[in-house]
């Protein structure tokens, strides 16, 4: 059996779904994409990964509009060193919710969410992950 990597058409390494989630996980910002107004929408959030879901604070405007909605959305993080030319990048897709008052209080004693902005009446957001990938950037002419 072979051990060598996947890589797409780009020579990126494709990384696999646990890879992505564990590297969700290591970093605090990401990309909230969804629908506003008929046109794409990106707002930078802080969050946690919570198992497999990805959770965080919203205030009552777009972001928890498309939440009480159900919408799809997309969401997307990566770490990337601009003078190496390595990193990744990790693209989740899935439906939003509002989490519940219940719910609420649980998850904010046993996860480390904090707004990094002043919220009035802040609620919590998860995005349930229904699909992900990610590519992870590697030196050149390194790719197996």
């Amino acid at each position: 059996m072979s051990t060598r990597k996947l890589s797409d058409r780009s020579r990126l390494a494709i990384l696999s779904p646990a890879e992505c989630l564990r590297l969700l996980g290591s970093v605090p910002l990401g990309r909230l994409v969804f629908t506003y107004a008929g046109l794409p929408a990106i707002r930078l959030v802080n969050f946690v990964l919570d198992d497999d879901t990805i959770v965080f604070s919203s205030g009552q405007g777009d972001k928890f509009r498309a939440a009480e909605r159900g919408d799809v959305v997309a969401f997307e993080a990566d770490d990337v060193d601009p003078e190496r030319h390595v990193g990744w990048t990790v693209t989740a897709i899935g439906h939003l919710s509002v989490v519940t008052d219940d719910e609420t209080a649980e998850l904010r004693r046993t996860l480390a969410l904090h707004s990094w902005m002043p919220i009035d009446e802040p609620r919590l957001i998860r995005l349930g992950i229904e699909s992900v990938q990610g590519r992870r950037l590697v030196p050149w002419g390194r790719v197996a």
